[in-house]
């Protein structure tokens, strides 16, 4: 079966979006994409919904539940309660019941029973407390990232089946063992974790809500062609609170009073990792842990983009206030007595996915080839998707990331490489004087000059990236056509008349000209900012070719697929070695201009990390 979730190479741009919001790091960096490492995926599903590009995916399984639909067996689907805040804009909940059953299914089920059943004893787990804290296991993120990550906690893990495997045993015991069971959710993780469990408890196949309203599609089937239904027995209680924090505790009056309480509830993919980390302390925390991946399930990633939290909490709890009022309670207290024996139990294993910590040595290595031996160099900027510059290193040790990642290394290398030009440019300074009486050379310097504005302006083009520079007077000295492309028609009209734009004021073309003003003022660079424009995003990193003087600018739109950044490296690269050896004829007869010309060519193409890849094994070697 295929892998639960995966990267598109063509439409992957190395935004690095999806390696800061990953908990595990499961995603590394190959030459012109990234990739998910199966292994260290909980299957949270975060990536899918921060990547602007559409590139990461989870598992489609509409095919499947298609093929179930057919098979003329019957088919029962359960339903996770969030489902009342994924269809609000359905004007009542017996409207998406028929429309589920329109699609076929002989038994449309509500999962909250199941959750009532699960919270009872979660309760007596509780209340027979004899020193051992337990971690909720209904949330497979956290089951996953607990034993993947947190093996030594494994023992701590209550040992039961999460909710949606223990309504799969009541519908098979209410409908018959040979049913077929769908599960709706919110929940991408499911999709592996389902495969876990066997007999009474399996699950044939899940659907997210995104993929359930592309199969109402599909079949054309709206709330104003099917009539009223309601969910088939056995009907929850309170169990339909779960999709929000503290939910399933509430089912059974749980306590949870700051003072008596004996329970803490997390949820966010920062404070669950906190609560473990403090859990696991020697001197940690001395309480249970009711853990949720998501901002509930509410917000998880089954559910469509777009969504509002709270309005999607409050659309719950209302649907719950709702099904209360027609509760039958003594038939529920008389299903809930026929299932009190029903077997939640499951086993949990340590599966440690932690890669061996490199020696320090090969860290400090790291930091050093990288330009960051001492402290004050490591900026922690984030951008890269580790938290420090050292976690960074560690992660390259273990074959994770590559130098490219790291902007403030790939803008470090573009000033070393200025510094090169500038030595250059004043040798040819001098030789430019000694040489002036000489009409016949001056010309021939001239020339040389304009065939190296035309290799400029050639490369430019070549970049798979906008590129602009700009005089103290935030006018514009050279720009390559994917700059003016961005900026949409206008601006290529005017390039038709002035190529590259020159002259023009950068102030009257972008909404983001500060950015360039303020590197001009202070001479700092300003790495990594995204700016909206239109209904594009920019990531723009600015950076000074001349202190006070000029500026660069590299400009990527994060919502349209690059050019790979190799190809455009590897032709760049091509085109320096073809002609490096006529650039050196002609070094001695280039004038001021040619000077700046070099200076911005070689900005630019150290600007896209040209050749790091290379030049970093060949440091390798010699050390």
């Amino acid at each position: 079966m295929r892998q639960l979730v995966v990267v598109d190479p063509e439409k992957c741009n190395l935004s690095l979006a999806c390696i800061r919001t990953c908990p595990t790091k499961a995603i590394k960096i190959e030459e012109t994409h990234a990739t998910i490492v199966p292994g260290r995926c909980i299957g949270c599903g975060h990536c899918v919904m921060v990547c602007s590009q559409n590139a990461i995916s989870y598992r489609d399984e509409k095919q499947m539940v298609k093929d179930l639909l057919g098979s003329g067996s019957k088919v029962a689907i359960i339903c996770d309660p969030s489902i009342s805040g994924e269809f609000v804009d359905i004007t009542d909940h017996r409207k998406f019941v028929a429309m589920i059953r329109g699609l076929g299914f002989d038994y449309v089920l509500e999962m909250a029973f199941g959750i009532d059943l699960l919270a009872f004893r979660y309760r007596d787990l509780l209340h027979n407390f004899h020193g051992k804290y337990y971690i909720h296991t209904v949330c497979p993120p956290v089951a996953a990232y607990v034993e993947k990550f947190e093996p030594e906690l494994v023992e701590n893990l209550a040992r039961m089946v999460p909710p949606y495997v223990v309504m799969a045993k009541v519908v098979r015991k209410y409908y018959g063992e040979d049913l077929k069971l769908v599960y709706a959710t919110a929940c991408v993780a499911a999709k592996d974790d389902t495969r876990m469990h066997k007999d009474d408890g399996r699950i044939d196949g899940v659907l997210t809500f995104i993929e359930m309203r592309e199969l109402f599609k599909e079949f054309k089937i709206t709330e104003n062609n099917v009539e009223y239904s309601e969910f088939d027995p056995p009907i929850g209680r309170k169990g339909g609170l779960y999709p929000i924090r503290r939910g399933m505790l509430q089912a059974v009056d749980i306590n949870q009073e700051l003072l008596s309480g004996d329970i803490i509830s997390a949820n966010g993919q920062f404070d669950f990792k906190e609560s473990l980390s403090e859990f696991k302390s020697q001197t940690g925390l001395k309480q249970h842990l009711d853990l949720f991946y998501c901002e509930g399930c509410v917000m998880g990633p089954g559910m469509s983009p777009g969504g509002k939290k709270f309005m999607r909490r409050s659309e719950v709890i209302k649907y719950v206030n709702k099904r209360l009022k027609g509760l039958d309670l003594v038939n529920w207290h008389e299903q809930i007595e026929q299932f009190k024996d029903l077997d939640v139990s499951r086993t949990f294993k340590a599966q440690d996915r932690r890669l061996p910590m490199p020696p320090d040595s090969e860290i400090r290595r790291v930091l050093h080839e990288m330009g960051k031996s001492k402290a004050e160099d490591q900026l922690g900027c984030g951008a890269c998707g580790y938290p420090s510059c050292r976690e960074f290193a560690i992660a390259y040790c273990q074959g994770l990331t590559n130098y490219e990642m790291c902007y403030s290394y790939s803008i470090n290398k573009l000033h070393t490489f200025i510094s090169k030009v500038n030595a250059t440019n004043e040798k040819l300074k001098k030789t430019k004087e000694a040489l002036k009486d000489s009409e016949e050379k001056a010309r021939a310097g001239e020339m040389a000059a304009l065939e190296a504005a035309e290799v400029t302006t050639i490369m430019l083009d070549k970049i798979n990236a906008g590129v602009v520079v700009v005089d103290e007077n935030l006018k514009i000295m050279e720009s390559n056509h994917v700059f003016v492309e961005m900026l949409g028609e206008d601006a290529q009209t005017i390039n038709d008349t002035i190529p590259g734009l020159k002259g023009a004021e950068l102030s009257a073309l972008v909404p983001f000209h500060r950015l360039f003003a303020s590197v001009l003022q202070s001479g700092q660079d300003m790495l990594n900012r995204d700016t909206p424009f239109g209904n594009s995003i920019f990531n723009v990193s600015v950076f000074t070719i001349k202190k006070h003087k000029a500026v660069g600018g590299i400009i990527r739109d994060l919502t349209s697929p690059n050019v790979r950044r190799e190809e455009v490296i590897n032709r760049a690269r091509t085109v320096i070695r073809e002609n490096l050896e006529t650039v050196q004829q002609i070094a001695f007869l280039l004038g001021e201009s040619a000077s700046k010309t070099e200076k911005i060519l070689s900005s630019i193409i150290d600007a896209q990390k040209l050749g790091s890849d290379n030049e970093g094994s060949e440091e390798k070697t010699d050390s």
